[in-house]
């Protein structure tokens, strides 16, 4: 008897959720009828250019929106469309030595985002991302360790943007 009582439970979960019009990817995303996506190249304008920024920030987003999604990628034409550029790049210290040096600088990056779902335009935004990495005063960002600088930059933007755009937070 208890079998069967499991068994019927399951069964109206399954027709119960099935039912349900808002689907879901197993991360949480609600990407509703959307079969594709595109992310257009975020520009950077920020005063301070690095090269390689704006190239691997779209795809660090692509590779999010890939990785958490069921969605296709396409170059025109998505139902949900992220567009931007960057806004800041930049170094400054944030605490000082007795000697009036930088004991430890953060580099810090910001992104204007728009997102646009053509299948639900209510759920359209236009917001500022932001994030930071600290090192030593005692040295730059630059080779191995600007790397895992942006790495830890572009993880923190991009599943805020995610969030944002398809996990409803």
């Amino acid at each position: 008897m208890k079998t069967l009582k499991l068994i019927f439970t399951l069964t109206a979960l399954v027709f119960l959720l099935q039912g349900c019009k808002v689907k879901y990817s197993f991360s949480g995303a609600d990407i509703g009828d959307a079969k594709t996506f595109q992310v257009s190249t975020f520009v950077n304008n920020a005063p301070v250019v690095e090269p390689r920024l704006s190239f691997d920030f779209t795809l660090a987003l692509q590779d999010i929106l890939l990785n958490q999604t069921s969605l296709g990628i396409t170059d025109t034409g998505g139902d949900l469309i992220y567009e931007g550029e960057i806004t800041q790049y930049y170094i400054a210290p944030i605490t000082a030595t007795a000697d009036n040096t930088a004991a430890e600088n953060r580099l810090t990056m910001s992104v204007n985002v728009r997102f646009i779902n053509t299948l639900e335009p209510e759920k359209d935004f236009e917001e500022r991302f932001s994030f930071y990495f600290d090192f030593p005063g005692s040295s730059q960002p630059v080779g191995s360790q600007l790397d895992v600088a942006l790495e830890a930059i572009f993880e923190r933007i991009t599943q805020d943007i995610f969030n944002k755009s398809l996990a409803n937070w």
